[in-house]
């Protein structure tokens, strides 16, 4: 199988190079794709990227650099995802990156039983270096809690199916997870970590102006997946765990 791998980014010289080198470092010796979406860096982001031209040829991994205006964190994965050219599609972010072996585990995963979407453990990095990791989960009760984005694969068959993210809110990559479930796609987990996500940007800012916005964002992803109203009870119960945890 063909894995596309795609990591949006904008002014992210001080942390590409980590996503990067994560992916040059993978352990998987099938066919892989790597999409750098680039949102028009004013920084040597770019610069950094093509740098590593080189290293991936011998690698044999194919490459590819966009550097355009976009309309915003979810409007970049909208074009890495029509540009993504291979059979399972996961995203990475700048900053954030993976373990040597997530590719080869989720190969392994999909040849043994065909997915729509995976998911693992990841590591929260938090900006004092402590880790703590965030566990995966397939809950009865629809949550984010125990779904994490950074290890999530999805097959381009179902972004073409479902429809890509709507750029509508901060929160719609889990907005585009909810569409999976309630479509009932089949979904594989995998308890083991194989990405690292770095904390404290949009989703960790604090502040009662932004907490208020993620709340509603959250909230507005189960309504127009008709959830009940109580979800918002779950929308303020993780904005007051985050304020407490972090």
């Amino acid at each position: 199988m063909k894995f596309s791998i795609i990591t949006i980014c904008y002014n992210s010289e001080s942390v590409i190079r980590k996503t990067i080198e994560s992916v040059l470092e993978q352990d998987y010796s099938g066919e892989v794709e790597y999409l750098i979406i680039d949102g028009a860096s004013a920084d040597r982001t770019v610069q950094i990227a093509e740098s590593y031209r080189e290293r991936f040829l011998v690698k044999g991994y194919a490459y590819s650099i966009t550097s355009e205006p976009d309309k915003g964190i979810y409007d970049a994965m909208n074009k890495g995802v029509r540009k993504a050219g291979g059979d399972l599609i996961g995203i990475i972010n700048a900053g954030d990156w993976y373990e040597k072996e997530a590719l080869s585990v989720v190969a392994e995963t999909y040849t043994n039983s065909a997915f729509d979407m995976f998911y693992a453990d990841i590591n929260l990095i938090k900006p004092n270096g402590s880790v703590m990791v965030k566990h995966s989960k397939f809950d009865r009760i629809v949550t984010s809690r125990h779904w994490n984005h950074p290890s999530s694969f999805v097959t381009k068959a179902t972004y073409e199916e479902l429809g890509y993210f709507r750029c509508a809110g901060i929160h719609d990559d889990f907005e585009f997870f909810l569409r999976v479930r309630k479509a009932g796609k089949k979904i594989e987990i995998r308890n083991r970590v194989l990405a690292n996500f770095q904390t404290g940007g949009t989703s960790n800012q604090k502040s009662l102006k932004s907490g208020i916005r993620r709340i509603r964002d959250r909230y507005e992803c189960y309504r127009v997946n008709g959830y009940s109203p109580l979800y918002m009870i779950e929308c303020v119960g993780i904005e007051v765990a985050k304020a407490i945890l972090s």
